[in-house]
């Protein structure tokens, strides 16, 4: 049987969560950090271990045939690959910032303004859009200086906090792209690799849902559980089962991490008691 080549960030900020991913899909393979190439123990795939920027260029020429990388490195890029799925981990934004002394109202006034930036392409994009000209600088590394240097009036960086650019004296103005990581493959996948793959995104999607939703378990009196059903859908509908104690029932359910305590809420006051919330490992619908 072939196998399916993975390439995955070797260090940085979605390295960690890529592999913690693998191994939550059941598929485990050797830890070794010098290592740039590694095999699963269990399942057919081959990981490689690359830097961010270097993933789209492999997964196009097929040295690769999937990768986990970032949004914002694949649209940067340009690179012809396909997108599989947004996997919802390492999401971030790439903004424009300015120094927190200037006064900031409309993207118009970066107009003949110098902006550093590790991301050109999205940039210009962003500027075209909006009818604005500037001078783009091109950094690799450290862009949150290049005004205080006096490189550039702004910068154009990715952000997830926020410190960074506090750190630095400066503000975040405009957002103009939106990131997360995303899985791509080559466009020219065999029909085998493709039924590989197959089987690696439904085991994602099962791990995916599970983060995404709580099992939740409550005694209900009957004559508030119609009230009580109708606040927990579940997967199909809730698991109602008669308690020993006359005129209670337990009910069984699943409920999205988004609405848990504003469903709580609701459930305590339509007179839910002994409400227990539990992890889900996996879930498949």
């Amino acid at each position: 049987m072939q196998k399916l080549k993975l390439a995955i960030q070797k260090k940085g900020r979605l390295s960690d969560d890529s592999i913690n991913l693998i191994n939550e899909c059941g598929i485990s393979f050797p830890k070794s950090s010098g290592k740039l190439v590694t095999a699963a123990y269990d399942f057919p795939m081959e990981i490689l271990f690359l830097r961010d920027d270097d993933i789209p260029d492999y997964v196009q020429d097929g040295v690769a045939d999937i990768g986990i990388v970032g949004e914002n490195v694949l649209v940067e890029s340009g690179k012809n690959v396909d997108v599989v799925s947004q996997i919802g981990f390492g999401k971030c934004r790439l903004s424009l910032a300015v120094p927190r002394n200037i006064t900031y109202n409309n993207l118009k006034e970066l107009e003949g303004k110098a902006i550093a930036t590790s991301y050109p392409k999205i940039l210009q994009s962003y500027l075209e859009q909006h009818q604005v000209q500037a001078d783009i600088h091109v950094i690799s590394g450290s862009v949150e200086i290049a005004p205080s240097i006096g490189l550039a009036d702004a910068i154009c960086d990715i952000v997830s906090t926020g410190s960074t650019l506090l750190s630095n004296g400066l503000k975040e103005v405009e957002t103009i792209f939106q990131s997360q990581a995303v899985l791509i493959k080559n466009q020219q996948l065999s029909a085998e690799k493709n039924e590989i793959l197959n089987q690696l995104v439904f085991r994602m999607e099962a791990v995916r849902r599970a983060q995404k939703n709580k099992y939740i378990l409550l005694n209900a009196p009957n004559a508030s559980l119609e009230k009580i059903i109708s606040l927990l859908p579940g997967i199909n509908s809730p698991t109602v089962q008669a308690l020993a104690k006359e005129g209670w029932s337990s009910v069984h359910s699943v409920i999205t991490e988004k609405d848990f305590w504003e469903k709580i809420q609701q459930l305590k006051d339509a007179g839910a008691e002994g409400i227990l919330v539990m992890p889900i490992e996996k879930l498949i619908y």
